[in-house]
C-alpha cells in the first residue's frame, strides 16, 4: 500500500499533527517529514542541541547490533517500531550481508510508516510489513506474517530501538519484552536502546513535550531498561550509551552530554 492509497482524510490529518517517525527522520537527515514534523524536531533542537546526534548515535547502534546478531547466525528478525525506511542499511540489508536469507518482519502503528516500508522495504517473499502496535504483543505473535516467516524453534533477533520509550509506564514494557522473551528460542538476541534519565531540566522538557503530544515518551534509568531483559545474559559491553555501544572508533571520554542521553543493550536467551 503506497501513501496514495491511504484515505486522504487520514494523510491530511497527519500533515497537520507531527508524527514520532517521520520527526526522527528529520532529525537523522532523511526526508520523508511534513513541516509539522520539521517544526517539532526543531523544538528538540533547541531544549536539547544534540538531538540529532541522539538520532543518529541510535541508528548506528542499531546497525552495529543487527551486524552483530546476523554474525552471530541469527537470519530471522522482527523489527519493532521499525520507523520510515533510510536512505541505507535498512535492518534486512544489513542482515543480508551475513545471513543471505534472512527473514525480517518489520513492524509500526502509524499507517504512513507502514505504507512508505512496505513499498520500499518488501522485495521479496522473506520481508512482511505489519501495521502493528508493539504494546500488543501477543496480537502480533499470532499474525499470519510472523507464523509464516518466523520459527520459533530456532534464534529469533529481536529489535526494540527506542520504541519501548514510547510505552508509558502504565501499560508495562516491560511485560511487553517479557512476552517475546518466554517464546524465543534458546540462543535467540534481544536488542533494546532506550532514553536514558539524565535527571536534568532539559530532559524533562523533552518528556513533557513528547507526552504532550503523543500522550507518551520516557527517559528511564539503567535498572529500569535491564529490568525489561530479566531472564537473559546481558553481552558486552552492558547498558551504555549508543555511540560507545560496539564502537571502536569512539571513546567515553569524547562523548558530549547529548549522547549519554540514548543506551543500548544486547541480550541473548540462554
Amino acid at each position: 500500500m503506497s501513501e496514495g492509497q491511504l484515505n486522504d482524510a487520514y494523510v491530511k490529518a497527519s500533515q497537520t499533527r507531527p508524527s514520532i517517525a517521520r520527526a526522527y527522520h528529520f532529525l537523522l537527515g532523511e526526508h520523508e517529514y511534513y513541516s509539522v514534523d520539521q517544526t517539532f524536531g526543531q523544538y528538540f533542537l533547541q531544549v536539547l542541541p544534540g538531538s540529532e546526534r541522539i538520532a543518529t548515535t541510535n541508528r548506528r547502534a542499531l546497525e552495529r547490533a543487527v551486524r552483530d546478531m546476523a554474525g552471530e547466525g541469527v537470519r530471522q528478525f522482527i523489527d519493532f517500531g521499525c520507523g520510515l525506511p533510510t536512505s541505507e542499511n535498512n535492518v534486512h540489508e544489513i542482515a543480508r550481508r551475513h545471513q543471505p536469507t534472512a527473514s525480517v518482519v518489520y513492524l509500526d502503528n502509524d499507517p504512513i510508516v507502514v505504507a512508505h516500508a512496505d513499498a520500499r522495504l518488501v522485495t521479496d517473499e522473506r520481508i512482511a510489513v505489519m501495521n502493528a502496535d508493539v504494546r500488543q504483543p501477543r496480537l502480533i505473535g499470532d499474525s499470519a506474517e510472523v507464523e509464516r516467516l518466523i520459527n520459533f524453534d530456532e534464534p529469533v533477533g529481536l529489535i526494540f530501538g527506542n520504541v519501548l520509550a514510547f510505552v508509558n509506564d502504565e501499560e508495562n514494557p516491560t511485560a511487553v519484552v517479557q512476552y517475546w522473551i518466554e517464546r524465543i528460542a534458546s540462543g535467540s538476541l534481544v536488542y533494546i536502546s532506550h532514553f536514558l534519565s539524565a535527571d536534568n531540566p532539559q530532559t524533562s522538557a523533552a518528556e513533557e513535550k513528547l507526552q504532550g503530544a503523543f500522550s507518551r515518551g520516557r527517559w528511564r534509568g539503567d535498572k529500569e531498561i535491564l529490568r525489561m531483559l530479566s531472564g537473559l545474559d546481558v553481552l558486552e559491553p552492558g547498558l551504555v550509551p549508543c555511540v560507545l555501544w560496539r564502537n571502536d572508533e569512539k571513546s567515553a571520554a569524547e562523548t558530549t552530554p547529548w549522547e549519554q542521553l540514548i543506551a543500548s543493550v544486547l541480550a541473548r536467551k540462554p
